[in-house]
């Protein structure tokens, strides 16, 4: 492990910091007429339409993830459209006046999308041998690399890289940190995706940073230019049946690249040096994969959540952007919600391979039958004694016999206008029935190497994803928010030191709808395709 690493990553978290005194060094000025383009595209790469097929898809959300009633759907060209739809396709467009914005499957920080994605196709019928990337306004394919596989059955891989200068235009230093967040939101998006086709998910472990470049093409020089740059993040192996271990990618013969990088934002304002120098120090080493986590038997049993089209409800996910002050959330919603944020509960952690070091501070406003107050939700096998010492300063805890598996820290009534002005003086903390402060083992999660920065930060997200999903299920709305004053909200916790970080902040409650927003269908831009539902 390379100390001098380690220490960047920590001393980058430590700026990038909000308090109550200061924000993290950020642009003092937005142009909003002046955004980066929210879309990549690769100029002269051969295009693949992809058709829209999954509104049609039968699965239901109850039965997600299990194959008895989630039947494989073929590993082709319709199964990508579907695939692809569902984990990074436009889900809406929005307009107030003059305004009009895309809204995505994928959650972002700010709506800002840093996050691409490329394909590296196999054998895969309707989509040509090689790498791709996901024109997602499109909702096509566009071929970069053209190079046989080597021989063997249909075989996929999804690559995730993450545009920094997207985020960092809105957020500055910080922004390295959404970026992160915003990976683990989008593995999170493309596991669900992949259970509604009967499809399993998986990240590609020991691979390092140059390796993945080499895959997405996002080292290739020549091809980006003055364009900025992706930094790569992960490779995940996607398909049915994805027995044994970890499979590579491998093509024989000459490939040929092509396309250009479009430039995102030809007259940036600002310079932030200090995201380089923390994504240089957390870029992964190659390394012999690791025997992956065992899935562990869920604390809180199997969860129910209401019967409904699982595509439906991943189609029609939004971030909240306020909620009724009054409503009340049902008991046995919260325990649903638990019970699937285990790892051992099936959807998305059987994608992530790293053992569980975040976990979930519950601040309850309104969930009937439960005292307004602090919760703790561990997750995982051992996670109490991991934190017992670190959260050594707040009361005792005690279990919570309606709901087995949350703990409860203390009573208080009046913690909404407190965590309204943690979360940065936003109202949706305060407004919601739960709110939550997503909690690392930091100093755990950095001692293997520097790169476990980033899966902190991914895993923060992946559970970002699942608590918008589950309260989607259960007719309610989420909020992640990223911006939050984090040693205040370590003070408020009574952490005893820095073993413990905040790393993201959630809410979930009833959504109140902005009535001056016009709805506008996806990809109505878009000719018709022969596959469309």
């Amino acid at each position: 492990m390379d100390e001098s690493d380690t220490a960047r990553a920590r001393a980058y978290h430590q700026r990038s910091k909000h308090s109550l005194r200061h924000y993290a060094a950020g642009p003092q000025t937005l142009d909003w007429d002046a955004q980066p383009d929210p879309f990549r595209r690769y100029e002269g790469a051969p295009r693949t339409p992809l058709p829209l097929p999954a509104r049609a898809l039968p699965a239901l959300w109850p039965d997600l993830g299990d194959a008895q009633r989630v039947p494989a759907h073929p590993l082709d060209r319709r199964g990508i459209g579907a695939l692809l739809q569902l984990g990074f396709g436009l889900t809406a467009w929005k307009r107030h006046g003059p305004d009009r914005w895309a809204l995505r499957a994928n959650p972002s920080s700010g709506n800002l999308h840093p996050v691409e994605v490329y394909l590296l196709a196999a054998h895969l019928p309707g989509v040509a041998d090689g790498c791709h990337h996901y024109d997602a306004y499109a909702h096509a394919l566009e071929q970069r690399l053209r190079q046989p596989a080597e021989p063997g059955a249909p075989r996929l891989w999804v690559g995730l890289s993450a545009i920094h200068w997207r985020e960092a235009w809105k957020y500055g230093e910080r922004a390295f940190r959404y970026c992160q967040l915003d990976t683990g939101h989008a593995l999170g998006a493309l596991r669900y995706a992949a259970a509604v086709l009967g499809w399993q998910a998986r990240v590609v472990q020991g691979l390092g940073h140059d390796a993945l470049h080499a895959l997405m093409g996002t080292g290739r020089d020549a091809d980006f230019g003055l364009a900025e740059r992706e930094e790569p993040q992960l490779l995940v192996q996607v398909g049915p049946r994805l027995d044994g271990g970890d499979v590579l990618p491998c093509f024989v013969g000459d490939g040929s690249w092509s396309g250009r990088a479009n430039r995102l934002d030809p007259r940036p304002m600002y310079r932030w040096p200090v995201i380089d120098e923390v994504a240089q120090a957390t870029r992964p080493l190659p390394s012999p994969a690791p025997a992956r986590a065992a899935p562990s038997p869920s604390a809180c049993g199997t969860p129910h959540a209401p019967a409904g089209s699982a595509a439906a409800l991943i189609l029609q996910r939004r971030s909240a952007q306020r909620f009724d002050r009054q409503a009340v959330m049902p008991l046995p919603a919260l325990a649903r919600i638990a019970a699937a944020l285990q790892p051992g509960a099936g959807l998305p952690w059987d994608a992530w391979p790293h053992a569980p070091r975040v976990h979930l501070m519950c601040f309850v406003h309104r969930v009937d039958g439960l005292p307004a107050g602090a919760y703790l939700l561990p997750r995982g096998p051992g996670a109490e004694d991991r934190l017992a010492a670190p959260l050594l300063a707040l009361h005792a805890w005690t279990p919570v016999p309606e709901l087995p598996g949350l703990l409860r820290l203390s009573a208080h009534p009046a913690l909404a206008a407190t965590l309204r002005t943690l979360s940065c003086h936003q109202a949706i903390a305060a407004d919601a029935c739960l709110a939550l402060s997503l909690v690392a083992e930091f100093d755990d999660g950095l001692q293997a190497a520097p790169d476990g920065y980033r899966r902190l930060l991914q895993e923060a997200g992946l559970v970002g994803q699942a608590l918008y999903l589950l309260a989607e299920a259960e007719g309610l709305r989420g909020t992640g928010i990223g911006c939050y004053f984090d040693d205040d909200v370590h003070q408020l916790l009574g952490l005893a030191d820095q073993r413990l970080q905040v790393l993201y902040h959630f809410t979930i409650g009833r959504p109140v709808d902005d009535a001056r927003l016009a709805s506008e269908p996806p990809y109505a831009h878009r000719d018709p395709i022969e596959g469309d539902a």
